[in-house]
């Protein structure tokens, strides 16, 4: 491994560790409630962002994603659709339900690839059906198990890969920081609004157990943005296969996390869900990079993040790993 990769491959790591530790910072921020925490969580992103676009001199990019009306509507529903994501996974850590939010981010490739099948009309290869049909059996035996569908976890799964259906749409022509900065621009007037109507009506939290709390929402903005960079930094600097493996390292922290730290009830028979839902990964990785190894086929954008969306090959691994 040259030094260039080596050091990329030391931004991915760090990258996909920061948002795998996300439960325990939104735990600490369980005196504010999901929307007041994702309400934050936008306003301060968009601060960041216009920060690093500043530092890094990208008004050009992002003047010409704001003028041209199609892509911004695109964003605009992008936007919308990862504030749901972001409020479903705040809810779900806080509510004690980490573990099932880490099955979302597990379950999202085979949601994706189901996606690619039903809405792009692909065409899925033996293996990946196989993956799908044993992620199916997963999902039955984890609902037999709950006693209920996994509603959150099903719930961060869909949003998820709706959005990175949206920015597949958008192709390469947006760059992550530029694409990130719109969506928090498109959604901070009504964030902002909200905050200003906790504020007045005396539901705002921010100025609970002051300074604290105030200063770990604030923080929510540089959670978002740093590892989106460290990512980006990684992305330049390894091969795209990499970067598809190292993220499943985000959602078996939340999962050790959640399991380990936070003491989640783990029965048995949960144990045979998520032990299934492995072995539909594994064979969706073997599958994938077996193809890959075969032939070079056309590039797509694929998200593997919920901030970021690179160049990957389709049969590589329409994954995601991620935030929340």
């Amino acid at each position: 491994m040259d030094p260039r990769e080596r050091q990329g491959t030391g931004f991915g790591v760090l990258a996909y560790l920061w948002w795998g530790i996300f439960p325990l910072y939104f735990r600490l921020l369980d005196a504010s409630g999901p929307v007041e925490i994702v309400l934050h969580r936008i306003v301060w992103s968009l601060a960041v962002c216009l920060g690093v676009v500043a530092v890094t001199r990208s008004w050009t990019a992002l003047r010409e994603v704001l003028g041209d009306h199609r892509r911004v509507a695109w964003l605009a529903t992008a936007a919308a659709i990862l504030a749901l994501n972001w409020g479903v996974y705040v809810y779900a850590v806080n509510a004690g339900h980490v573990v099932e939010a880490s099955l979302g981010y597990f379950v999202n490739p085979l949601v994706t690839v189901l996606l690619g099948v039903l809405v792009l009309g692909e065409r899925l290869r033996g293996g990946q059906w196989v993956a799908v049909g044993v992620g199916t059996v997963a999902v039955l035996v984890l609902t037999a198990d709950y006693g209920r569908v996994p509603v959150l976890a099903l719930t961060l799964a869909v949003s998820f890969g709706g959005y990175g259906l949206l920015k597949h749409r958008l192709g390469v022509s947006v760059p992550a920081l530029t694409g990130l900065t719109v969506e928090a621009l498109v959604l901070t007037p009504p964030a902002v609004a909200v905050l200003t109507w906790f504020a007045v009506t005396g539901r705002s939290t921010f100025a609970v157990d002051a300074p604290r709390q105030g200063l770990l929402l604030s923080t929510a903005g540089i959670a978002t943005v740093v590892p989106l960079l460290l990512f980006a930094a990684a992305a330049r600097r390894v091969q795209l296969t990499t970067i598809g493996l190292l993220q499943y390292l985000t959602p078996t922290l939340q999962f050790l996390i959640g399991v380990l730290v936070l003491d989640e009830h783990m029965p048995a028979s949960r144990w045979v869900g998520y032990t299934l839902v492995w072995a539909a990964l594994a064979v969706l990785t073997v599958d994938g990079l077996r193809a890959a190894r075969q032939d070079h086929r056309p590039e797509v954008t694929t998200p593997v993040s919920p901030e970021v969306t690179v160049p990957v090959n389709a049969d590589v691994h329409r994954m995601a790993a991620t935030r929340r």
